[in-house]
């Protein structure tokens, strides 16, 4: 791949140091390429180890054509970028860097230590080895009117003259690690359209609990549920009642297909089935027998199990006919309505749908409106669910820009 560039060996910039940013220096410089790599933070790859805490989900074991599927109305363009690094060859990178993996019992996939940060280091070890700068405190501003790169440092501001750029600035989700979204006017500018910035894998608010069920059960979990929109596949797992709404996993899973529907007619009605492994009918006949002189309450734990938070949240929002009915309380149990109006703000997200459409690309991830300028990462406009495919799909646009810039560095003016 080296000889194949010129003698004196082009300068590249990538700006941001998260995975795709860091996968894409590592291409780069195995190819022969100078690399210097800006991030606006203090260091790199904050959040990236924000993702660790509670475990190091790397990427899932699950077989391909379900893998691809998760990236939902984009997965024909993410199949591409995960062609030649999927699941599979992300794990061997990964025991590449002296990192053991395991599959857990969900699936997915963890190094053996469930950390982020010794992943993180051995892999800027390799990278330093390979002779990439890294700049932290470094913010890019854009282009100056002769296109190069506008670079503000504690030491002033500078301007930067490239071969090519890579830009890996992440989408809007916690800002506070580096990723607020300040690019989407830079590349509006030049005559980039871009999708708008929401929410992905958040959490979503109610009109409003009763103060009851805000101050005594925010925060607690509902186990052992299902949760289901329609149009969508019921998901086992569990959420959290939280003092706006809900949030959680089970809740992250569904979210794209929530946030649509709230784009659309203004809320979204999910239904929560809190006794998911209890058929309908064996429910009602339990909730049938006499309560004699028992309360409801009792009759419920007794009889289904009910209790704590589950209770709350049936008190809550099932209606005060069904609690004289069983057959409408066992109804309600198995499908009880939360309306939800909003998505939580989008700084809040694990991640960001919308960004740069690939339509605005080549298949190498290049800026059809700025050759030489290439972009990867959260950034683009694709999104995911919780479990590893998130960071598969950066970590593989990131390998996929760096070989299209590697390419173009051979040919820049085909």
């Amino acid at each position: 791949m080296n000889s194949a560039l010129p003698k004196s060996a082009p300068r590249v910039a990538i700006i941001g140091g998260g995975p795709a940013g860091l996968m894409a220096a590592e291409v780069l410089a195995q190819g022969g390429v100078q690399v210097d790599l800006y991030d606006g933070m203090p260091s790199v790859g904050r959040k990236f180890l924000l993702a660790g805490v509670g475990g190091m989900n790397i990427t899932h074991s699950e077989a391909k054509p379900a893998f691809v599927a998760r990236y939902g109305a984009r997965q024909a363009e993410v199949a591409e970028l995960l062609q030649d690094f999927d699941a599979e060859a992300l794990c061997a990178w990964i025991h590449g860097l002296g990192i053991d993996t395991f599959v857990g019992t969900s699936g997915r996939v963890f190094p053996t230590d469930m950390k982020a940060a010794p992943l993180l280091r051995a892999w800027l070890k390799r990278l330093r080895e390979l002779g990439v700068q890294i700049h932290t405190r470094h913010r890019w501003q854009g282009w100056d009117s002769q296109g190069a790169l506008r670079i503000t440092s504690p030491c002033g501001e500078h301007r930067v003259n490239t071969d090519a750029t890579l830009l890996a600035l992440g989408g809007a989700s916690w800002a506070r690690l580096g990723s607020d979204g300040a690019w989407v006017s830079l590349l509006q500018d030049r005559g980039v359209t871009i999708a708008p910035l929401q929410a992905s894998n958040c959490g979503f608010d109610v009109s409003a609990w009763s103060p009851f069920l805000r101050d005594k059960f925010a925060g607690a979990p509902l186990k052992n549920v299902s949760l289901s929109l329609a149009g969508a596949a019921p998901r086992l797992g569990e959420c959290v009642l939280t003092a706006s709404g809900i949030e959680g996993s089970l809740v992250y899973a569904l979210s794209a297909a929530i946030r649509e529907s709230i784009n659309q007619h203004g809320s979204a009605t999910v239904h929560l089935d809190l006794l998911p492994q209890t058929p309908l009918s064996k429910l009602q006949a339990a909730l049938s027998k006499p309560r004699g002189s028992q309360s409801m309450a009792k009759h419920l734990h007794r009889q289904a199990g009910i209790d704590g938070v589950k209770a709350a949240l049936l008190r809550e929002l099932a209606s005060a006919a069904a609690f004289n009915d069983p057959a409408q309380l066992a109804s309600a149990i198995k499908a009880l309505p939360i309306t939800l109006v909003r998505p939580r703000p989008l700084d809040e997200a694990i991640s960001t749908a919308g960004g740069v459409p690939f339509e605005q690309l080549d298949g190498q991830l290049m800026l059809k409106a700025l050759p030489g300028t290439f972009c990867a990462g959260e950034m683009l406009d694709w999104e995911a669910p919780t479990g590893g495919y998130l960071l598969t799909a950066c970590f593989a646009s990131g390998r996929c820009a760096a070989l299209g810039m590697l390419e173009w560095l051979q040919h820049p003016a085909e």
